[in-house]
């Protein structure tokens, strides 16, 4: 019976394909209607995706795709590309190449494609290789017809549908179905259907036609989190010979717990001695926890390397001991054996790591993530240890996996919890200087920054520069100083308490410009915000902030005894929903002038309709950033 159903849906397609294309040459790429071309770089005249479901643990998956390549940016969408292992076996890959006409211009068999590693920097999937199209076109635009076959040994993984894969790619027709020819019980979700009127021939068979390439707006949200998607899990899968149940989180997680890391967590007791010893007479468990994590850190690196079932097995933590590095999986799986060592639980968590904020689905159990780290639960707060750096603060997250679900893998199962956000309040850069200005407009200043939260997270690593790598960074900080001069450079690192601080001493020749017997310089010299948002006259999407901060300045300017202040504004204020800022001016005793300033951006997600309002907030910082003060002689 499923090979008669198999047979149905493939005529089926055949017909489909053909009744698609009998209007018109796929491959002629004049033939694409021209409000598909709006914003695209490249537009799908077809793609087809089948998956048929053969077993708990085993899938294939067909496709046919055409798509035109407009230009030379659009060649990433192409796709004409297969990731493989032990687990995926590739059945067929075959390319056709059009010209603009729609010509065939040459074809391109599976030997013929180049062959790699797929590894990457970040990944808890390591087993990969790929195999994808190298074509360098003679010209533009033209057009490839990829078809591929695979076959799916493992079944943790399920080939869902996005059929929009970028910005900037038209759709004429994507088409994605599920032939569950083995009656194996399915968990999916669909996601913005209702936004782009996917059709749906049945519970399982979606048709996108006729969908316009996104243009890409500043401070939009991933796209992920815009266009439809169609995510599928089985209830019942495999991985490399483990089969595992799947009906929510915590089925997941044991399955992950019991299956994945049960028995890799063994050190050998000489290390369980030590830690002990390191860690004696500290009743609190998070200074013992400390104090184990920077032994971690001074023990081992990180290297991306291939191990276990899927890539998602860690390494053994014995292992990691004696070779002193490991990935992800097997560093955080190593600090939790030595956690254990001196009884301070954790969890091994699965996350996606990157500076964007990207959730784990909390209502969707399936493969996801990228990275893992720690957490050490603490009465009411979960503390979240990145293993992989050698330098990071202990309990520091920001800007790479702060501020979004992730999965604790528990004994008892699955647990979905949010990692830290840092508030505006956590996430600080004070800038104290002292200027001394002379009367030829230049000056001399100390400068003193130091920076907490994200804010740390962008500053942190200048204490590993050279001195003339130190020099460059901060007259490109400051570039808005004319004639700078880097004097001279401390900077501390304050692990412990996770403080950031810059020191630096620097000169300015000519900074206020001259007009006749006055002097007019701009007072915010060490922290100006210069650049306004794009503006867009019919905005499309929504926009995010992603995370909050909080700037505040104090300047103490020194004027000398020949000069004095002719016209200087006293400050403004502005409140929105965006954040804040203020600024103001005060003439202050011993011919001194007073700035002081403080800029909070909001974190949060905003309406199209919000645009302006923010555009206009952040130009009215960079007009209030300019103000300029006049002197004159005294």
């Amino acid at each position: 019976m499923p090979r008669i159903n198999f047979f149905l849906v493939t005529v089926f397609t055949v017909i489909s394909f053909y009744g698609f294309s009998q209007t018109e040459s796929l491959y002629n790429s004049y033939t694409i209607p021209l409000d598909l071309k709006a914003n695209a770089n490249a537009v799908v005249r077809f793609e087809e995706k089948v998956v048929e479901i053969l077993d708990y643990d085993k899938i294939n998956v067909k496709e046919k795709r055409i798509v035109t390549i407009l230009n030379e940016y659009g060649k990433k969408h192409a796709n004409a590309l297969e990731f493989y292992d032990a687990l995926r076996d590739i059945k067929e890959m075959r390319v056709y190449i059009y010209n603009a006409s729609g010509e065939e211009i040459k074809k391109i068999k599976e030997k013929d494609f180049i062959d790699a590693s797929a590894v990457s920097d970040i990944s808890i999937y390591e087993d990969d290789r790929v195999k994808y199209l190298k074509y360098v076109p003679q010209s533009y635009p033209y057009t490839i017809e990829y078809t591929s076959e695979v076959v799916y040994n493992s079944t943790a993984f399920f080939p869902g549908w996005q059929p929009i894969g970028g910005y900037y790619v038209g759709i004429e027709h994507s088409e994605y179905k599920i032939i569950n020819s083995a009656k194996i019980e399915l968990k999916t979700k669909k996601e913005n259907f209702d936004a782009f009127d996917i059709e749906e021939l049945s519970d399982k068979h979606f048709i996108a036609n006729k969908i316009q390439g996104i243009k890409y707006e500043a401070y939009t949200p991933e796209l992920n989190n815009l266009v439809p998607r169609y995510k599928v899990a089985l209830k019942k899968f495999n991985m490399v010979g483990v089969e595992g149940v799947n009906n929510n989180w915590s089925d997941f997680g044991k399955w992950m717990y019991d299956r994945l890391l049960t028995g890799t967590d063994a050190i050998p007791q000489s290390t369980v001695d030590e830690v002990k010893q390191l860690t004696a007479g500290i009743d609190n468990k998070i200074e013992r926890a400390k104090k184990v994590y920077k032994y971690m850190q001074n023990k081992t690196r990180y290297i991306s390397i291939q191990v276990g079932i899927g890539g998602w097995k860690p390494m053994m933590a014995k292992d990691v001991d004696k070779l002193g590095y490991a990935d992800c999986k097997g560093l955080t799986n190593y600090t939790k054996a030595l956690l254990e060592a001196v009884n301070v639980p954790s969890y091994y968590t699965v996350v996606y790591g990157g500076n964007g904020i990207r959730n784990i689905d909390s209502e969707f159990s399936a493969i996801e993530g990228n990275h893992v780290i720690l957490c050490v639960p603490n009465e009411n707060e979960n503390i979240f240890l990145e293993c992989t750096s050698q330098t990071s603060p202990f309990g520091f997250t920001a800007g790479f996996t702060d501020d979004r679900d992730v999965l604790l893998v528990k004994p008892e199962g699955g647990e979905i919890v949010h990692t830290k956000v840092y508030e505006a309040d956590d996430s600080v850069q004070k800038t104290i200087a002292n200027v001394y200005m002379d009367d030829t407009g230049g000056f001399k200043a100390e400068v003193n920054i130091t920076t907490t939260g994200y804010q740390y997270n962008l500053h942190k690593g200048i204490e590993n520069e050279t001195t003339r790598d130190q020099q460059l960074h901060y007259t490109e900080y400051w570039a808005n100083i004319n004639n700078i001069s880097i004097d001279n450079i401390t900077v501390n690192n304050d692990l412990d308490h996770i403080v950031y601080e810059e020191n630096v001493k620097l000169s300015s020749r000519n900074y206020a410009s001259k007009s006749g017997s006055r002097l007019i310089f701009q007072p915010n010299m060490f922290n100006k915000v210069t650049k306004i948002p794009p503006r867009y006259n019919n905005r499309k999407l929504e926009f995010k902030i992603d995370r909050s901060f909080k700037d505040v300045d104090e300047f103490i300017i020194q004027l000398p005894e020949n000069l004095k202040i002719e016209a200087m504004a006293e400050g403004k204020t502005i409140d929105s929903k965006f954040g804040k800022y203020d600024f103001k001016l005060e003439a202050i005793d011993g011919n001194k002038i007073k700035y002081t300033r403080t800029y909070i951006l909001n974190k949060g997600n905003y309406q199209k309709q919000d645009y302006k309002a923010f555009r206009d907030f952040r130009k009215q910082i960079v007009k209030h950033d300019k103000t300029k003060i006049v002197l004159i002689k005294a």
